[in-house]
């Protein structure tokens, strides 16, 4: 059951491989073990961020019409601006 994995030449020519891979064919169950994360983190990060009080309270009346959380609805804003300058 455990067929040989090629060598590749390059890691394009690897990703094409084990995207089309047909996993049964290279690995028996028992090659596997179970694992955990316990200790894994949010792969967010809170920051202290100083904005005018306006600012922020029509972010909120925009939230609330969009029925978003504030916080979401400024990360995507951040998001769409950091995308915007790419």
């Amino acid at each position: 059951m455990n067929k040989k994995i090629p060598k590749f030449k390059n890691e394009a020519k690897e990703r094409d491989f084990w995207l089309k891979l047909d996993l049964s064919k290279h690995f028996k169950r028992s090659d596997f073990e179970k694992v955990s994360f316990p200790n894994l983190k949010p792969s967010s990060q809170p920051i202290s961020l100083r904005l005018p009080s306006h600012l922020i309270v029509r972010v909120k009346e925009h939230a609330n019409e969009l029925d978003m959380p504030y916080q979401s609805l400024m990360k995507k804003y951040i998001a769409q601006g950091i995308l915007s300058e790419v």
